[in-house]
């Protein structure tokens, strides 16, 4: 990698107005020749240019008082021609050469219906590129929260395979490269290169810098019922019934923001929410919880006890005059908290309190929208670029908002129960460092195919950047989705890290039992099969926030040197072991997946069939049809019997799936804690090693150190490319041994062990003979 090899650094130094300094010393100019001191002033005058000490923007002005100050940097990637990240972009994986258009562009904004395939600017900014070829990963951080430009080229752009093929014919020795320019609009150039040389290297380099995805508890990775807007307690209570009646599990209902009075958060509508607590102990009741919204921007109004103490502590965003800045949103006229200020953020977390937030329990979380931050009335939909933070203007800090906002809103969440409890937020603007806050989801989209399709590459740049938490609204916020369309997009969305349906409040109601028995039935399994797999979710999280590595991964971070993943974006894996391509296009017959590793094999887990790595293959689908392979090698834990919600499966028995490489060994890991406290920082944990070799299979403690009781136990054990054994037996750590039920099914060598029946936290060895 080399900087500035083509000569682009620049560095606009702060400077003052001319007219604006006071009595600035007169320059001595006795010696000078008349004419040339004529010819020195005009060429002075011509360089203040439209636009260096304000600009205009539709009504917009922009006073700048510090002129131009923009910095940039160029970076040459020599031999690379894939790069990745940079979010947020509705754009495929591989990220486009900009020579043709506008470069990728930073700058979080509330976007109304964002356009797909394109550079523009969306609702968060990550400044992290990788880059990637066969023998190396890299990375660079570009550390700056002002407006960001990217400029990617690319000297095998636009060739074709027939001309690459070409220039090798004709022994043109070009090395392929990718240059990338970075602009932003002030600060300074901070910049940290990351030298990988694998994926995971540049993952744990980037962690080591910014942290790693919180760990969220179990529930949060369940199933999430949302829209805009839940009418009342009676309507929150028929569609929580509405999931028993039809028996399909969820985690959390969501109130978006009409359930306040007149949008001032920390309230509730007194009529149509008269009795929070109430609604909140019945969802409490039934093991499940509710996440309500509280959104940055503050209704001015003398009687809103919120925003008279943020007034008098002098906590409000200023304007370039001094005034508390105001505009225009959900409430109407609004102040913005200034969230850059460490005693503003600790007030309000403070605000979280059970004593200050009248209504709310310990199962009500929290949900930070519009915090990029949203102001009707400003440019582009946002704040005015002069606005003050203290000594800094908004343009220096503005990637950084809603940053802040999901930081000070998880604390609260933190400190409310003591600092026991972790925290669920979930935020729609972030920066890098984002991760260590909560979720994220990919905002306003639309009930459309290439929406459904293009959440899939939105949340994998997203998880190379460190955010693993990430989803898609399930059958698109605006619009309405045709069937077919929502049953594909459960069906996908039970496959991506944060799980959850919403929808705008213009469209018709879309609860999963509305559409028709057999489309009915359809989503029940989608979601099931979610938490059926919920051991395996909650192991990638952990060890997520333990490495830094991405839950939601491409295929060419498990196999950096197959370039026939290089820019797939149509399935992915979680984690090492399962591999995911959802049907994304309407009304198909078949998918091609790309199965990958040459020495690999990979199980359909839902017929057991085994397929060899290293080909593409074509998998005929109905309706019905979710493609998830397992790597042979690996083994999953699950928990098959699911109930209402995942707090009901909490001592639930688990099922080891175990698929067997060609090597006929395989392993993996089971992680189990209390689910929602920070005592598996004291150690207070599960952590177990599973291992399958020379036909035995063993669980071996990761964590002798760790405490903790379950309740859970193995109530059975399904291997995939097994041999039949005459006999199974079971040792246990006390040495004492048992037989073990089995069937074999010889057509597609699958062997169930049923009821081995030990302790999910205990050692033990199965022994097939």
């Amino acid at each position: 990698m080399s900087l500035n090899s083509r000569g682009l650094l620049a560095f606009e130094h702060l400077r003052m107005r001319k007219d604006t300094q006071a009595d600035p010393e007169p320059e001595k100019k006795e010696e000078a020749d008349p004419d040339n001191q004529a010819e020195t002033a005009k060429e002075e005058e011509e360089k203040v240019e439209e636009g260096m000490w304000e600009e205009t923007f539709k009504s917009h002005s922009d006073g700048k008082p510090n002129g131009p100050s923009s910095v940039s940097l160029d970076f040459s990637l020599p031999g690379v021609e894939h790069v990745y990240g940079i979010p947020e972009h509705a754009d495929t994986l591989r990220l486009k050469t900009t020579d043709n258009g506008d470069p990728y562009r930073l700058y979080n904004l509330d976007v109304f219906q964002y356009e797909l395939y394109n550079p523009m600017a969306l609702y968060g900014a990550v400044p992290v590129m990788l880059a990637h070829h066969a023998q190396r990963t890299t990375g660079v951080f570009w550390l700056n929260a002002a407006e960001t430009w990217v400029d990617i080229s690319s000297n095998t752009a636009g060739k074709t395979v027939f001309g690459k093929m070409l220039d090798y014919v004709q022994g043109s020795s070009e090395t392929p490269q990718t240059d990338v320019r970075w602009i932003s609009e002030s600060g300074i150039i901070d910049v940290f290169i990351m030298l990988g040389p694998t994926p995971k290297d540049v993952f744990s380099q980037y962690a080591s810098l910014t942290g790693t995805q919180s760990f969220p508890p179990l529930t949060s990775l369940g199933y999430h019922q949302c829209r805009w807007n839940y009418n009342d307690q009676e309507d929150v209570q028929s569609v929580d019934a509405g999931f028993d009646e039809h028996d399909i599990p969820y985690d959390f209902i969501w109130l978006d923001i009409e359930h306040t009075d007149g949008k001032r958060y920390f309230t509730w509508d007194p009529h149509k929410f008269a009795t929070p607590k109430e609604m909140l102990q019945g969802i409490m009741d039934k093991k499940r919880k509710m996440v309500a919204i509280v959104d940055p921007h503050i209704k001015v109004d003398s009687n809103y006890k919120i925003h008279n103490e943020i007034r008098s502590r002098g906590f409000y965003i200023k304007n370039k005059d001094g005034g508390d800045y105001e505009g225009w949103c959900w409430p109407g006229s609004a102040g913005y908290p200034d969230f850059t200020r460490a005693d503003m953020r600790a007030w309000w977390a403070s605000m979280f309190a059970y004593d200050q937030y009248e209504g709310s329990m310990e199962n009500l979380y929290t949900w930070n929208d519009m915090n990029e931050p949203s102001v009707f009335n400003g440019p582009e939909v946002t704040m005015h670029k002069d606005a003050m933070h203290g000594d800094w203007e908004h343009r220096d800090v503005h990637n950084l908002y809603g940053f802040y906002v999901q930081m000070a809103t998880a604390e609260g969440l933190i400190q409310r129960s003591g600092g026991v409890e972790r925290p669920f937020v979930l935020t729609r603007a972030f920066f890098a460092g984002s991760q260590r806050y909560g979720a994220v989801w990919t905002g306003d989209n639309a009930a459309e195919w290439d929406h459904l399709k293009i959440s899939i590459p939105m949340c994998l740049s997203l998880g190379l950047v460190g955010i693993s938490f990430c989803g898609a609204d399930v059958g698109g916020f605006f619009k309405s989705p045709s069937t077919e369309l929502l049953v594909r997009w459960y069906q996908t969305g039970a496959y991506q890290p944060f799980f959850r349906a919403h929808a705008h409040l213009d469209t018709p109601r879309r609860e999963p039992w509305l559409f028709g028995p057999e489309n009915t039935a359809l989503i029940r399994d989608a979601v099931r099969q979610r938490y059926t797999l919920m051991p395996y979710w909650y192991l990638q999280f952990y060890q997520a926030h333990h490495t830094g590595q991405p839950v939601m991964r491409p295929l060419w971070v498990e196999y950096p040197q197959d370039p026939a993943t290089f820019a797939l974006d149509d399935e992915f894996l979680i984690g090492r072991d399962l591999l995911v391509h959802p049907v994304t296009e309407e009304g198909v017959r078949g998918v091609t997946a790309y199965l990958p590793g040459k020495d690999e094999v990979w199980f359909d887990v839902h017929t057991f069939q085994k397929h060899n790595g290293a080909q593409n293959l074509y998998i005929p689908v109905t309706i019905s049809s979710i493609p998830v392979f397992q790597r042979g090698g690996s083994i999953i834990p699950r928990k098959l019997r699911v109930r209402r919600s995942s707090s009901c499966m909490e001592h639930d028995p688990y099922s080891l799936y175990v698929a067997l490489n060609p090597q006929r060994t395989a392993e993996g890991e089971l992680y189990i804690d209390d689910g929602h406290t920070f005592n598996y920082e004291k150690k207070e944990f599960v952590h177990r090693r599973l291992s399958f070799a020379n036909n035995l299979l063993s669980s071996v403690d990761l964590a002798p150190d760790a405490q903790f009781t379950t309740h859970s136990w193995i109530e059975r054990i399904i291997i995939l490319g097994a041999s039949k054994p005459s006999k199974v037996t079971l040792k246990t750590a006390d040495g004492q041994e048992s037989h073990i039920d089995f069937e074999f099914d010889a057509s597609m060598s699958v062997l169930t062990l049923r009821k081995p029946g030990m302790n999910s936290g205990a050692d033990w060895t199965v022994m097939l003979q």
